[in-house]
């Protein structure tokens, strides 16, 4: 009967041994995937950052694009003026 004893503790504990082993892989694994993801978020905030920076220089180029179409259409004007008034001189 003592040997019995002895052997269903020594099974729990074996259980219990193994159930430890397997949380301990699992927390392992979470650690390796929480690295993993913790570099890949770096990356992407990084990309997210440069990708701002981007827009933000393409808003100004976009906005000095404007200017110039509104300079080339006041000298298209002035141009067209001094045109009109060269053809009235009939030289």
């Amino acid at each position: 009967m003592a040997t019995t004893a002895h052997t269903v503790e020594f099974e729990s504990f074996d259980r219990l041994e193994d159930k430890v082993k397997q949380l301990v892989t699992v927390v392992s694994r979470l650690r390796a995937d929480q690295a993993k993801l913790a570099d890949e978020n770096a990356k992407l905030t990084a990309e997210v950052e440069q990708a701002r920076l981007r827009l933000t220089e393409a808003q100004g180029v976009s906005v000095q694009v404007d200017g110039l179409k509104e300079e080339r259409a006041v000298i298209r004007t002035r141009v067209s003026a001094l045109l009109e008034q060269l053809e009235s001189l009939n030289l």
